[in-house]
């Protein structure tokens, strides 16, 4: 019998972020097992190469330079894209799959192509990476902070809040290709079944409306045969991801003052010149790494203290702190979204009130006077939890338990 074929869907066919990393991962897995994985994404210059890149949809980036024609072709893409219909039905009568498994597609490729994979009769399968099924801007956010007035279908206010990039246009835009989506029922008729990285996530869905037979539990995964610990722990506590202001980062760094510990902050974003003003102003003692990857990142959160995850917005399932366990380090989070299903209070880490500057601090101060060996035995736990639950293997292993649900032959 010939190996199953996997049509693996993203919008971009790079490492650009976490979706994408899951993503790529994910097809590695089932190649290491024989299927063969057929990818479906849009063009970038960044891409890797694929032999299936014929048949990719053209490129739309929000921020570039566009016609005006352009960008009103580039908007009824976002919102339908009859070519990503035209050519996800051109590559599945090429190749035949068991089944596809999207991760984000919504504003590139478009959720059109459900319907059609549908109609054509391909098991579908979605990761939630965000909350877009739900929230028209994917994140429960705005300027005065989390944020669910469009429960109930109230999605106008994605556009009284400018919540896509502060603009009143792009969010119009967004709000009717929600709109446009739940008429078409994109995802409620379309899709089959939906894998949420968070129990968090989850229960919010079916808060929200959603029946809690469509999803599937499955937690991310990391590589603990490349994340190896070594070291003890340091004196500074460290945060490493995007700068943005949903991050909590100003609460971090007022915290470290507060607790008068060293405060390491890894990566770049559109806070990090008021965060820079703002350890000035407070006499914070922290320092900016700017962007870091690989053994360098590594290497940053092994000389850790303790990692901090001061959110403070609907966090999913942070990879970061499932990497901080694989190096042995105990991590720090706030009381919100996912963050506090991944930490065991007193095991692994610690948890806080999100926004909370005082709390925090006074977690940082509780570290400080723990001995390394306490500090690294909450690491080693951590790092046995990830050993047990968080690997590539449980993680192959719940995709193909669910696929043969759908009854899929794998």
């Amino acid at each position: 019998m010939s190996a199953p074929t996997l049509l693996s869907i993203n919008n971009y066919f790079y490492r650009r972020g976490g979706a994408e990393v899951v993503f790529l991962e994910q097809n590695r897995l089932f190649e290491e097992i024989g299927w063969e994985v057929i990818p479906f994404s849009m063009r970038h210059p960044k891409n890797q190469h694929s032999s299936w890149q014929d048949w990719f949809v053209d490129e739309i980036e929000f921020g570039e330079s566009y016609s005006l024609l352009q960008k009103a072709l580039n908007a009824g893409k976002i919102v339908f894209s009859i070519e990503a219909q035209r050519k996800v039905t051109d590559l599945v009568t090429r190749v035949n799959p068991a089944v596809a498994h999207a991760h984000n597609v919504y504003h590139h490729i478009s959720p059109a192509i459900f319907g059609r994979l549908k109609s054509l009769g391909v098991p579908t399968v979605l990761t939630l990476h965000d909350l877009k099924i739900a929230c028209p801007a994917y994140k429960m956010l705005t300027g005065d902070g989390v944020c669910e007035r469009c429960k109930g279908g109230a999605i106008w206010n994605v556009v009284a809040h400018r919540c896509v990039k502060n603009s009143r246009p792009l969010s119009m835009v967004i709000m009717v290709e929600t709109a446009v989506h739940r008429l078409l029922g994109c995802y409620s008729r379309h899709v089959d079944r939906f894998v949420v990285p968070s129990r968090f996530y989850l229960e919010k869905f079916v808060e929200w409306g959603w029946p809690r037979d469509r999803f599937l539990h499955v937690p991310n995964f990391v590589d603990t045969e490349h994340l190896q610990p070594h070291g003890a722990p340091g004196r500074a506590f460290v945060f490493f991801g995007r700068l943005g202001p949903e991050k909590g980062l100003a609460t971090f760094i007022r915290a470290l003052a507060l607790a008068g510990v060293k405060g390491r902050i890894v990566g770049t974003g559109p806070e990090e010149d008021k965060l820079r003003k703002l350890a000035m102003q407070t006499g914070a003692d922290v320092d900016f790494f700017g962007y870091r990857s690989g053994d360098a990142l590594f290497d940053v959160i092994r000389s850790a203290r303790a990692m901090v995850l001061p959110s403070e917005w609907y966090e999913n399932a942070p990879m970061s702190v499932l990497e901080a366990y694989a190096l042995e380090r105990p991590v720090i989070g706030a009381a919100i979204g996912g963050i506090p299903e991944l930490i065991r209070e007193g095991e692994t880490g610690a948890i806080f009130q999100s926004g909370n500057a005082e709390a925090l601090a006074a977690r940082l101060t509780d570290f400080m006077g723990m001995s390394d060996d306490e500090i690294l035995a909450m690491g080693k736990a951590g790092r046995r939890w990830v050993e047990e639950d968080f690997t590539a293997v449980r993680y192959r292993e719940r995709l193909l338990g669910l696929y043969r649900d759908m009854g899929v032959v794998c």
